[in-house]
């Protein structure tokens, strides 16, 4: 799916839309690409002169992903997060690099999806962890 396609599913919008195009393979996996622009809102203060994507971007680059897995469900909801655990970031994400997320749904109970998710850019791993959000209503 391309960016308008996901419009049809994601309630973000530019410019915390933060998924370019997705993949959903048959395995129930999301595989989705965000390329950070040169100027993007969050990386101007963040840090002048060496602009670095703050961890909670990458957090929810990938939560963003994860909701895809239940994209059929999402209609009409709002995705919130309900829980971040055992986050780690290992590389820095620059404006430029292009962020290739895999997402997989681990578990669900009634409105709570529970998922794990990793970053990476160009092969190198730069933030992982376990995403829970609930589908609410607006």
């Amino acid at each position: 799916m391309n960016k308008e396609e996901l419009k049809e599913f994601l309630p973000h919008r530019e410019p915390m839309l933060l998924v370019d195009e997705v993949i959903l393979d048959p395995e129930g996996v999301a595989h989705a690409k965000y390329t950070i622009k040169e100027d993007e809102f969050f990386c101007r203060g963040h840090f002048p002169g060496n602009p670095i994507v703050p961890g909670v971007i990458l957090c929810e680059i990938m939560a963003q992903s994860c909701a895809l897995l239940v994209k059929d469900a999402i209609a009409g909801k709002l995705t919130m997060y309900s829980g971040i655990d055992n986050l780690r970031f290992k590389h820095p994400v620059k404006p430029g690099d292009t962020c290739e997320v895999t997402a997989r749904l681990k578990s669900s109970r009634g409105s709570l999806f529970f998922c794990e998710a990793q970053l990476h850019v160009d092969g190198n791993l730069c933030c992982k962890g376990n995403l829970s959000f609930a589908l609410v209503e607006p």
